[in-house]
């Protein structure tokens, strides 16, 4: 099977609608990828077979995952109604050395200049080689929803130079959240405590909410 490297965004948007509607055991099948029992100990498994099959070239770098096209790629997992079942994740969290970072050059604003959502089964009731692919959505975020999102960025960014870090929880931020992103408890990091002293908590990411992505996940079938 020849590897597929979009050279357009057109081009990628159209493999894009070629695959929705199949099921992750057709994919699986046409890419000779063997498919997990469940996804427990290979979260990352769905993601990674559309990736492949759309030709993602970043990896785990820290580039946009459609480096050339200045686009990132986003699986969504939805319920039968089509809502999200979870929250997404966009970058980690810088704890430390933060002094004039702005959003304009910000980790989170590059990931989200432009996204290509996959919408996917994501209900455990149905097996996981049974899971379809949805419609894509190729995604620029409105002013609206970049000033707020600017905002959230801001708030959470703050409270972290000002040693608030322990004190953030999910309900911070209208879009954007931040919320401890490591494979276990013991992974810790540096941060700034309270009293200008390092201290050691777990590590964080952005996130955006689920009421954020339906929004999006809404206008697209309005249009």
């Amino acid at each position: 099977m020849p590897i597929f490297f979009p050279n357009s965004e057109q081009k990628l948007l159209h493999r894009a609608q070629l695959v929705a509607g199949y099921t992750f055991g057709e994919i699986a099948q046409y890419l000779n990828i063997p498919i997990p029992a469940d996804l427990s100990k290979q979260k990352g498994w769905v993601g990674n077979l559309i990736e492949i099959f759309l030709g993602a070239n970043a990896g785990s770098k820290a580039e946009r995952d459609f480096a050339n096209l200045g686009i990132e790629l986003k699986t969504i997992p939805v319920d039968k109604q089509g809502k999200p079942l979870e929250t997404t994740f966009v970058s980690v969290t810088p704890l430390m050395a933060n002094h004039g970072v702005i959003w304009e050059t910000s980790h989170v604003k590059y990931k989200l200049t432009k996204v290509l959502w996959i919408p996917i089964e994501g209900e455990r009731t149905i097996p996981l080689a049974d899971r379809k692919v949805g419609k894509p959505i190729l995604w620029t975020p409105t002013q609206e929803q970049e000033r707020q999102l600017k905002q959230d960025w801001e708030e959470l960014m703050d409270m972290i130079a000002l040693g608030q870090v322990e004190k953030i929880t999910a309900h911070y931020g209208t879009y954007l959240q931040l919320r401890p992103k490591a494979a276990n408890g013991q992974a810790l990091t540096e941060a700034i405590g309270e009293n200008g002293q390092i201290i050691l908590t777990r590590p964080r990411g952005f996130y955006l909410k689920k009421s954020f992505t339906m929004q999006i996940l809404d206008n697209a079938m309005k249009s």
